[in-house]
């Protein structure tokens, strides 16, 4: 009868805030964060701490996975408009108040240095998936309308930053949600058969639309640099065209199997800019080559794979929706990194997921595991 009121051990105690957690999305987690500090120890050598703040930021993410994958689901829905309606209205004082460095306006002094739009990575999904499920059952044109609203209003003020990356990822966020929600494909295609020409036709008249004096309209001067430079990037092989030139070089120059831990030519000689942030997978690419690239894919492959798992598999149209803009957005963090490093797609500030450094970005990816966590852990609570 005594053993009834025996206290329970820490174990025990500890026990149910793991219960519950997915293992295969925390294996592909650890797999990119091991091959994140190994990058970051050979790349960041002579960065001072870097490799250290590097690892702390890392506790930080699981400190704030571990916590928001207590939040039940229901409980995030209730802060999807609050986060939201916070969002704009800060993106809104940055334009007003905001602090400009490198010509870019894009962060706020509130007691502390803050830029708000990496809120709205996690925000706008959040918001969107709360919109359509307020309207299961019963949607209507007008409420993918109403969506596409909500998502253009924070876009545009991140554009007019001007931060074409960050703007990328909340509209990828948003464009996942609503493709999820049901948009129907013959509302989908137009706009991708347009972009589609409106690429050929760039490449086709490269020559005149990229040579001097000439201004694209909508784009910022920066903005039509960058893809002109992807074009071409010998155009200007010292000034616009270094970063991805040389990012190319040393992706080349790592072969089959790389030149070795600690061996980066490229990377310990200087010639690859930003090698522990933006470029840092030019970084792993030469020390590791085709085969740790491949390791790599697959890592990310996985992840994303398994929180569109996870979102197969959740209860309700918030939760799905969620769970799969998530996976969508650690999908486009990969894909526009690995691109951008390769030639293949313009130079944006997007870091590669779990492996460049940046406390920012990888609290915020924390911070987007936690609600995988979330969502997986409830349903795997609520089986019998």
């Amino acid at each position: 009868m005594s053993a009834v009121f025996d206290k329970p051990s820490l174990p025990q105690r500890i026990l149910p805030f793991f219960q519950g957690f997915d293992p295969w999305l925390l294996l592909a987690v650890l797999l990119l964060a091991g091959i994140g500090l190994v990058t970051m120890y050979s790349s960041g050598y002579d960065h001072g701490t870097r490799f250290y703040d590097h690892a702390r930021n890392m506790v930080l993410a699981a400190g704030i996975m571990f916590v928001v994958a207590q939040v039940p689901p229901q409980r995030l829905m209730a802060l999807a408009v609050p986060l939201y309606l916070a969002g704009v209205a800060l993106l809104v004082a940055v334009a007003l108040f905001g602090i400009t460095k490198k010509g870019a306006q894009r962060w706020l002094n509130v007691g502390v240095v803050v830029q708000p739009s990496e809120l709205l990575k996690i925000a706008m999904p959040l918001m969107l998936a709360w919109w359509f499920q307020k309207r299961e059952g019963a949607l209507r044109p007008v409420d993918f309308a109403a969506a596409l609203a909500l998502l253009v209003v924070p876009v545009g003020l991140i554009m007019k930053q001007p931060d074409l990356g960050t703007a990328l990822l909340v509209l990828a966020a948003g464009l996942s949600v609503i493709f999820f929600a049901g948009l129907s494909w013959k509302l989908v295609l137009p706009p991708v058969l347009i972009g589609a020409v409106a690429v050929g036709l760039v490449v086709w008249f490269e020559p005149s639309l990229c040579a001097d004096g000439v201004r694209w309209p909508v784009l910022h001067d920066y903005q039509q640099q960058r893809i002109c430079t992807l074009l071409d990037p010998t155009r200007d092989p010292l000034g616009k065209g270094f970063h991805i030139i040389q990012g190319m070089i040393a992706i080349g120059s790592g072969g089959p199997f790389g030149k070795g831990f600690m061996e980066g030519t490229q990377t310990h000689l200087e010639f690859i800019p930003e090698r522990t942030t933006d470029f840092i997978f030019a970084a792993y690419s030469e020390e590791f080559g085709l085969a740790g690239n491949l390791l790599l894919i697959a890592g990310c492959l996985f992840l994303v794979f398994r929180g569109l798992l996870i979102a197969l598999e959740a209860p309700t149209l918030f939760s799905r929706l969620l769970a799969g803009a998530v996976a969508m957005i650690f999908f486009t963090y990969a894909f526009v990194n690995m691109g951008m490093v390769s030639g293949i797609l313009p130079v944006v500030g997007v870091p590669l997921p779990f492996v460049s450094y940046g406390g920012t970005a990888m609290a915020t990816l924390g911070l987007a595991l936690g609600i995988l966590m979330s969502i997986a852990r409830a349903r795997r609570l609520s089986l019998p």
